[in-house]
Formats: structure tokens, C-alpha cells, sequence
């Protein structure tokens, strides 16, 4: 699977690692992917979803519901 957050979309990104002598190779930039499962009340059960730390973040701002309601909407869940 690809390192793609669920909640915000963020993907890797890509760049330069450059060397102390200064020759530049291609690098990825991954983002921090967790699995984490959530109990969803308005759906009576628990559901496992990738998420970045930042997503994480979002759905305590947000709260489960809302956050699965938004999935539901994109066709993610």
C-alpha cells in the first residue's frame, strides 16, 4: 500500500540529498504513517485506518464521527 494518509491525503514527497560535496542524489521524503483503530459510535464498531501524526491531530480536533462522515462521503470507507 501506498504511504498516503487517509484523512489528509498527504503523500511523500521527493528531493535533493546532497552530500557534503555537494552531489545531489533523489531522495523521498516519507510521511509518518500510523495504523490506528477507532471505535466509530455512530457505526457500533471499530474501524483501522492509516493516518499521518497530523491526522491524528485532526480527528481528536474533529472528532471520529465527523471525520468518518467525510471518508464515507469520498468512497474511502
Amino acid at each position: 500500500m501506498s504511504r498516503t494518509c487517509q484523512v489528509t491525503g498527504r503523500s511523500p514527497g521527493f528531493g535533493n540529498a546532497v552530500s557534503h560535496s555537494h552531489r545531489r542524489t533523489k531522495r523521498r521524503f516519507d510521511v509518518n504513517i500510523q495504523s490506528k483503530r477507532y471505535y466509530v459510535p455512530s457505526l457500533g464498531r471499530s474501524i483501522t485506518l492509516r493516518v499521518s501524526t497530523r491526522g491524528i491531530k485532526v480527528i481528536d480536533a474533529r472528532g471520529i464521527d465527523a471525520v468518518v462522515a467525510d471518508l464515507q462521503r469520498r468512497g474511502e470507507l
